[in-house]
């Protein structure tokens, strides 16, 4: 029997192509199945027959093809934060040019890796590809990063007593360059795999008690770092949320109080959202979440709900939809009303989250896969020693 955060419930197998930077994983999902009796209500996983094994959809696409025109400017930033004036180190290496492997120390999925390509492109740390005879051409089409990766991004970093790290990639350059993209490369691939990771292990163990629901982060993230966290939560198999104020309308006790009550909260945020902007409401009782039904609302949030209380609510909202609609929801009947989405959130975590999931909630969110303890996946980037 396995805990739920070790990922071997995977079989990898790499198949090279021409290219040595192009690499195809493919995963092969061993049986698993949920221990009820697990310590502490943490779930656990083990061996059992493939009809039970909890299955994660693929990627449909390469997640770094999200990534908006600024994202290289605020990798620019944390370069120019780390090195404001004078590199000493940088001055006793000089510019040879070396090889440095990055190492992956503790279990894991791999996140994060259109980061440490461009921590090092900004660097220049690039390699020229010529042809026999060409004159050096420094255009774009010729110049290939430099980071050779041997696992796949979402891929299992899984050392063993036997193997205690596990070769990631290979990055050239000169020396200082090379060091002075070590800690910020690292830093950000650390933090980026372990959210994956986090929100991973979260994902499968809703899966693992047949909910198959929305798990869904927050806005509760770092400061000038939510784009490295936001893309981890991707990685690990979960929904983002709103990336920021602008993504979606949320109406949280602070908005409703200000406005005097739901209803005019929802109607204010209305005229001016338009038609592809959803409305969001935080409720704290079923006749808050009502009201907000009432008035307009896409989604509303069951805040800090007790269990129970969750279960009692999600269940009176569904049967209020289909007594309204004369449908019943998951039969697959056609309706013009609109379902209000239900989320939960307010103190779940891996632990707990179990009580909370019901086949009337359609989102739980939770900070607990982002913020806090959530521990960073170890890496390490070492230089090939010269040979004596």
């Amino acid at each position: 029997m396995i805990r739920l955060h070790s990922f071997r419930h995977y079989t990898l197998s790499l198949v090279k192509t021409r290219s040595a930077r192009s690499l195809r994983l493919r995963f092969a999902p061993v049986r698993l199945s949920f221990d009820s009796t697990a310590r502490s209500g943490t779930s656990r996983i083990m061996s059992s027959s493939l009809s039970s094994a909890p299955t994660l959809p693929a990627p449909l696409g390469n997640y770094a093809h999200l990534l908006p025109p600024s994202w290289k400017r605020v990798i620019t930033g944390w370069l120019d934060e780390d090195t404001p004036s004078f590199d000493y180190g940088g001055f006793v290496v000089g510019e040879g040019e070396e090889e440095a492997t990055l190492w992956g120390k503790s279990e894991g999925l791999l996140a994060g890796v259109p980061f440490v390509d461009e921590i090092f492109a900004q660097l220049g740390c690039t390699q020229v590809s010529l042809s026999d005879g060409d004159a050096l051409d420094t255009s774009p089409h010729t110049r290939e990063n430099s980071v050779e990766w041997f696992l796949k991004e979402g891929a299992d970093v899984t050392p063993t007593r036997d193997q205690p790290k596990i070769k990631v990639a290979t990055v050239r350059g000169p020396a200082r360059c090379l060091l002075l993209g070590e800690r910020v490369a690292l830093n950000t691939m650390a933090r980026c795999s372990g959210i994956a990771t986090k929100s991973r292990r979260v994902l499968l163990a809703a899966r693992a008690h047949g909910w198959n629901g929305i798990i869904a982060g927050t806005r509760k993230t770092t400061p000038g770092f939510r784009l490295v966290e936001k893309y981890g939560m991707l990685v690990g198999g979960v929904d983002p949320h709103r990336y920021d104020l602008s993504s979606m309308v949320m109406l949280k006790d602070n908005h409703v109080w200000s406005k005097g009550s739901i209803t005019e909260a929802v109607h204010a945020a209305k005229s001016v959202a338009g038609f592809s902007i959803r409305i969001h409401v935080e409720c704290q009782s079923l006749a808050e979440a009502r009201e907000a039904i009432a008035a307009g609302a896409d989604i509303i949030m069951l805040d800090n709900f007790t269990p129970q209380g969750i279960r009692d609510a999600a269940k009176a909202l569904k049967e209020d939809w289909e007594q309204q609609t004369g449908t019943k929801a998951g039969s697959g009947e056609a309706s013009a009303a609109k379902r209000c989405l239900v989320e939960v959130s307010g103190g779940l975590t891996e632990e707990n989250m179990a009580e909370s999931l019901c086949p009337d909630v359609d989102i739980l969110s939770t900070s607990a896969i982002h913020q806090g303890s959530v521990p960073i996946v170890d890496f390490s980037l070492k230089i090939t020693p010269k040979k004596q």
